[in-house]
């Protein structure tokens, strides 16, 4: 992750991501809603646009998200 996001644990990404009402997961399938993906995203990112899936940048995210990080 980058900016503001770049000082979270993956822990408290989950938290935050929760924190916002939605769930997070490993893995990607048909029920996920959004895929954060940065430079160098492999084959999560790959599955993610097979199943039209919308894709977002960690700056992208980070804007979604910015009133949880206060």
């Amino acid at each position: 992750m980058t900016g503001n996001l770049e000082r979270l644990t993956r822990n408290e990404m989950n938290e935050l991501i929760e924190r916002a009402g939605r769930r997070s997961s490993t893995s990607v399938s048909k029920k996920t809603t959004l895929v954060v993906a940065g430079e160098g995203a492999g084959s999560k990112r790959a599955k993610a646009e097979q199943l039209c899936i919308r894709l977002t940048t960690p700056d992208e995210f980070a804007t979604l998200v910015a009133d949880l990080l206060t």
